[in-house]
């Protein structure tokens, strides 16, 4: 078996490496990552001498043969899909009786669309430049990805690089295929040799800023990614790949120190809450939770100090507001969420502010079980009178339910909310004395 065949299969049992990921989920290189998705149904349709030797793999890395659907091929887009479809072996699981045709009178079309069928067929027989070319063409007008991707896989195996570039340059169908295909199978230098010859340098740029997945080593993978700096990226791509520098760099600091600091054991923050995994290779977003719930009060000259994360990496503030509140409401901080909506104007009075609404403020309050009076500071500061009920009555800040509606003077919603209490209950005792109370005009 040739090295290119060896290279071809060892992708479907290869494993697979997520990338790193920005905080903006929506950025392309955030989304850099080896595909979970494996073309299905499609084999290897070039006979080689040693075939009988292989074990027939479907291109999710499974055996075939024991779900075989006769004449049938899945589309791309739905080979590329979450659900893999059934696995074909035309060989395997073909009916009794049926042979396989090795006819040496196939036109090119006549064998594309026996290949659409799921018909087993020897390319091996178009030897000439002309016959191979017309191959693509028809598998091209036939509209099929997978038809396309094995006759691409044919034409890889037996035509020179250079002449295999120079036809796929003319040919934008094929040729897109043929770099989704060297994707998949991680063939790294063929896709680098044929970004450089298309002059498509920022694809290249990409290409190779890719190979940092295969990087375990953090050091190592600084290193690689400092060469990265500088390539031909956009503008908004280059200033993401120096953040991605900056951050490894930073996260390889703030890991050796906090793995001193928690092995030496004197550090109450540590010995209270065990690091759950390494911040190494973590996104941004993770990395800043991680600063504001182990280092939330450091100076910003830290390097692991929140605000320094904030400047440095230009967070915005619902970011930043969000994050730090997550995390210090896990630690039951609630002096320093009290604090992170607590500002002062020039004439020194303060007041409470959330970039993020106070209405999420209650949320995530909530979900780290907040005691009540928290609760109930925070809905009372939700501007919206219909989401200020729904939330208090949620969460049981009756007070806030029964201040509100004496403030609406809506004596039916208070009724009605009386028999939500306990009986009893000093906010039954409240309800009744505002009912009973003469100096309210109510509206109902």
């Amino acid at each position: 078996m040739n090295r290119t065949k060896v290279d071809e299969e060892e992708y479907w049992n290869s494993s697979k490496f997520k990338a790193f990921t920005f905080d903006d989920e929506d950025d392309e290189l955030s989304q850099l990552k080896e595909s979970k998705r494996a073309v299905n149904s499609l084999r290897d349709f070039v006979d080689d001498d040693d075939d009988d030797d292989l074990e027939r793999v479907s291109w999710s890395g499974e055996p075939v043969g024991s779900r075989t659907r006769p004449g049938s091929f899945q589309s791309l887009s739905d080979a590329l899909s979450d659900t893999p479809a059934k696995s074909y072996a035309p060989e395997l699981g073909r009916p009794k009786g049926e042979h396989r045709d090795y006819s040496n009178d196939w036109s090119p079309s006549d064998t594309v669309r026996r290949l659409r069928k799921g018909k087993v067929c020897s390319l091996e027989r178009f030897r000439s430049l002309q016959d191979k070319l017309q191959l693509l063409e028809e598998a091209v007008i036939m509209h099929d990805g997978n038809v396309i991707t094995a006759v691409l896989i044919f034409l890889k195996r037996t035509l020179s690089k250079e002449i295999l570039f120079r036809e796929l340059e003319v040919r934008q169908v094929a040729l897109r295929h043929f770099i989704h295909f060297l994707k998949e199978i991680g063939d790294q230098k063929l896709l680098l040799d044929l970004f450089r010859f298309l002059d498509r340098t920022e694809e290249l740029a990409l290409s190779h800023y890719r190979e940092h997945l295969n990087i375990q080593d953090p050091e190592k993978r600084k290193d690689f990614l400092k060469t990265c700096i500088g390539l031909p990226f956009s503008a908004e791509d280059s200033a993401h790949i120096q953040d991605h520098y900056t951050l490894l760099e930073r996260q390889i600091i703030i890991e050796a120190n906090d793995r001193h600091l928690e092995s030496a054991g004197q550090t109450e923050i540590f010995r209270k809450h065990p690091r759950k995994a390494s911040i190494l290779n973590m996104p941004l977003v993770t990395t800043l939770f991680y600063s504001c719930f182990y280092h939330y009060t450091e100076a910003e000259g830290t390097f692991s100090s929140p605000i320094n994360l904030k400047k440095t990496f230009k967070i915005p503030d619902k970011q930043y507001v969000l994050t730090a509140l997550a995390a210090r409401a896990k630690l039951r901080a609630w002096h320093d969420v009290d604090a992170l909506f607590t500002t002062k104007n020039w004439l020194g009075y303060t007041k409470k502010r959330a970039p993020i609404g106070f209405h999420r403020v209650v949320e995530i309050l909530h979900k780290n079980s907040a005691p009540v009076q928290i609760l109930q500071e925070y809905v009372n500061l939700v501007e919206d009178v219909d989401t200020k009920l729904n939330l208090a009555t949620k969460f049981k800040c009756h007070d806030v339910v029964i201040d509100t509606c004496r403030d609406l003077k809506d004596r039916q919603q208070l009724l009605a909310y009386r028999s939500k209490v306990d009986k009893g209950s000093a906010e039954e005792e409240k309800i009744d004395a505002i009912l009973s109370s003469s100096q309210i005009r109510w509206k109902n």
